[in-house]
């Protein structure tokens, strides 16, 4: 059943939507990783390190849609807490390729069931055969945004 009461202009426009939902959803995950200081670009490096270990950060930063002059620091930060590793590329010493270390896989482990949990909470309000329908949507939308660069959006 679709809501027909008149409500005021920002909050019938989709940007302002999207915007207010990204922040429950951070706050869900703060909330649920705050024992382990995790951020979820941290929780997104580590989970795409963890996939594809060895990448580049110029591959991380495109895989995770994050941008790419600022992800250096996302490592840095998890790097001083002996969770990330830099490798020099034996093809290239200018670049660095990223592996998890021993106590970032732990990590990830020990808050992966957590962050599951969270995806589930950000759709709980929706009825249960509503949520495919809805991740389906935000696919086609991220999707057909895939050219806009990550960071080009102000606060």
């Amino acid at each position: 059943m679709v809501d027909s009461t008149p409500r005021p202009y920002l909050q019938v426009q989709p940007g302002y939507l999207v915007r207010r939902l990204q922040q429950a959803a951070v706050a869900l995950f703060m909330a649920q990783t705050a024992e382990q200081a995790l951020t979820p670009v941290q929780f997104a490096a580590m989970i795409a390190t963890h996939e594809q270990p060895g990448l580049d950060q110029r591959t991380l930063a495109d895989s995770i849609g994050f941008d790419t002059s600022t992800i250096g620091g996302v490592i840095d930060r998890l790097e001083r807490r002996g969770l990330i590793q830099r490798n020099l590329a034996p093809h290239d010493r200018r670049v660095r390729l990223l592996t998890l270390t021993p106590a970032g896989e732990q990590l990830l482990a020990e808050v992966l069931p957590g962050v599951k949990a969270t995806q589930e909470l950000i759709l709980a309000p929706l009825p249960e055969a509503d949520r495919p329908v809805f991740m389906a949507m935000l696919h086609k939308l991220v999707e057909g945004h895939a050219g806009v660069p990550p960071g080009s959006a102000g606060d």
